[in-house]
């Protein structure tokens, strides 16, 4: 019988051991089939209100590593009153992120700082944090249990900030990913508030194979479910590869 229950507890142990892994390791697979860090792009940014009044945005954006940093760029360039508005941002593997936006009517480039982050990008139910990728070691991961996202089984996974600093920082106390078992596709995340409340869901399709091997999302929704407000961000254009300099993508670079 204390055989039976040594073997008993060590199976319970190494179960829940490749359960916290396991949890982590297909969020890994999940962002690694989508990490494309070299490209450019036409985008349609829709803005809609709890009236669904529509505001539309046209948007490039470009991004490439350098090192073991990679640099996005973010530019409006339509309707007039955004035109010229970018954001920079230094995605690192190790350290959080650095942002810089520039808005031509300040004719300045302004530093984002962490407290920011997670803040709405451009009026938009995306935020600033949303623009790069989050650092792995940041977070906690476990598995919730499937379900069935638009008819394909799916992982649930709650990924949780670590610290408080990195809650406020990204502007949420967790999220929760619905991942394809058999492709490693996220086609929905829902974010909680710093109060715990489901604030966001996000909505993503239309995933296509790259000539890299990768895969890229050509349509994704935020929609805002405490205020009614939702973003769609559909891509119009867009290439593996970019062949801009390091220097287009320095701060000082941006307000030209």
């Amino acid at each position: 019988m204390k055989t039976k229950l040594i073997i008993l507890s060590l199976a319970l142990f190494f179960s829940v051991t490749m359960f916290g892994q396991s949890a982590q390791e297909i969020s890994e697979k999940s962002s690694d089939i989508i990490d494309i860090t070299s490209m450019e792009m036409v985008s349609t940014l829709k803005i809609v209100d709890n009236k669904e009044n529509v505001r539309e945005r046209q948007i490039t954006t470009a991004s490439k590593k350098f090192g073991n940093v990679n640099k996005l760029m973010v530019k409006f360039i339509s309707p007039a009153d955004v035109a010229g508005t970018t954001l920079l941002v230094y995605d690192y593997e190790d350290q959080s992120d650095n942002m810089w936006i520039y808005m031509p009517a300040l004719r300045k480039v302004r530093r984002i700082v962490s407290s920011e982050k997670g803040k709405n990008f451009m009026g938009s139910e995306f935020t600033n944090a949303d623009m790069s990728k989050p650092n792995t070691s940041d977070f906690t991961y476990a598995l919730q249990g499937n379900e069935t996202i638009d008819g394909k089984e799916c992982w649930k996974l709650e990924i949780t900030p670590k610290t408080a600093a990195l809650k406020s920082e990204n502007g949420y106390s967790k999220r929760v990913a619905y991942i394809d078992k058999s492709n490693y596709f996220a086609y929905r995340i829902d974010f909680y508030n710093l109060s715990g409340k489901l604030n966001r869901i996000q909505t993503i399709k239309d995933y296509r194979k790259q000539s890299n091997g990768k895969y890229f999302a050509y349509f994704m929704e935020m929609k805002n479910v405490l205020n009614g407000r939702r973003s769609e961000l559909k891509v119009d254009k867009f290439q593996a590869g970019s062949k801009l300099p390091e220097s287009a993508f320095a701060p000082t670079a941006i307000e030209k």
